[in-house]
């Protein structure tokens, strides 16, 4: 029979105790963390689990940044295409009140100075800016579209900026102005600066065969493609909305998921760090009784 020394006896009483100890150490850091996964030994899968869902969390944090922005040029392009549908509804009244041929030649010079002050406005809103940036510029974000005075020529180009707003999905949130302005008097394109420019000639000059005929035509046509222009602003911003409601839930579940995968349950833990306490305490008390040599004299055996 193998005998029981007093060395192995003490050997085995300290090593219960360090288990216990490491036991209790372990719930007391779950307790004041909250975190059953510390680190990564301490459960290997769901610490790749938790890694998996904080990466899929963090990029979706970024998409939903991307959708806040892209929201924001939304907005900003819709009111300033509002705006420039208020200076076309205005003008298209000048023109009908002008081609009546119940005007003045003073009231229709009154009205074409009126048209020009509306051409410095649009211009003004096809220059506006979001975050330092031309929104209607293309890709040309820092070069403003449209300069001030009688040059009417685009400075943009029609490049795209575009907002990722989900895994290998993007959407553009810009667009070029160009294709309701154009470039004014001497383009002939019959786009919206042309066209007022030509209304304010023939205010001036008395023309009301062109006013009644041309000129509300192409006004019309104008106000058509801002329209349009105006709807795709419109359907940008309910795919925005779609995909800020999408963000919202999944991130909402990758949450979820994570606090299930890494976080302690608190009632249980405390149950468990009492248990764990009493044990060790009373493992504490009968290791004084069984263990009766000194620190000493167990290292003066070893």
């Amino acid at each position: 029979m193998e005998r029981v020394t007093q060395l192995m006896t003490s050997q085995t009483v300290l090593a219960n105790l360090e288990n216990q100890f490491n036991q209790l150490s372990t719930t007391t850091d779950e307790l004041s963390s909250g975190l059953k996964i510390s680190q990564p030994s301490d459960d290997p899968y769901g610490a790749s689990v938790a890694l998996q869902l904080n990466d899929a969390i963090s990029a979706l944090g970024q998409y939903g940044t991307n959708v806040s922005d892209g929201t924001a040029w939304a907005n900003t392009a819709n009111t300033s295409l509002s705006d420039i549908s208020n200076v076309i509804q205005t003008v298209q009244e000048l023109v009908v009140e002008g081609g009546s041929g119940t005007l003045s030649q003073s009231e229709m010079s009154s009205a074409a100075s009126e048209v020009n002050q509306l051409i410095d406005q649009v211009k003004q809103d096809a220059n506006t800016t979001y975050d330092g940036n031309y929104i209607f510029s293309g890709s040309a974000l820092e070069t403003q579209p449209y300069q001030t005075g009688a040059n009417d020529a685009y400075q943009g180009n029609t490049g795209s900026v575009s907002r990722q707003i989900g895994p290998g999905v993007s959407v553009q949130v810009n667009m070029s102005i160009s294709q309701l302005l154009g470039s004014g008097t001497g383009a002939n394109d019959g786009l919206l600066l042309d066209t007022l420019r030509t209304i304010s000639t023939d205010l001036s000059s008395g023309n009301t065969t062109a006013l009644q005929t041309t000129d509300l035509d192409n006004l019309q046509s104008n106000q058509t493609t801002l329209e349009q222009m105006q709807a795709t602003v419109g359907a940008l911003s309910n795919r925005l909305q779609l995909a800020a409601s999408r963000i919202t839930t999944t991130t909402s579940n990758d949450q979820s998921a994570l606090a299930s995968d890494q976080d302690a349950d608190m009632a249980t833990t405390a149950v468990a760090y009492s248990t764990e306490q009493a044990a060790y305490e009373a493992a504490l008390k009968a290791s004084a009784s069984i263990v009766q040599s000194s620190l000493l004299d167990f290292l003066s055996t070893s």
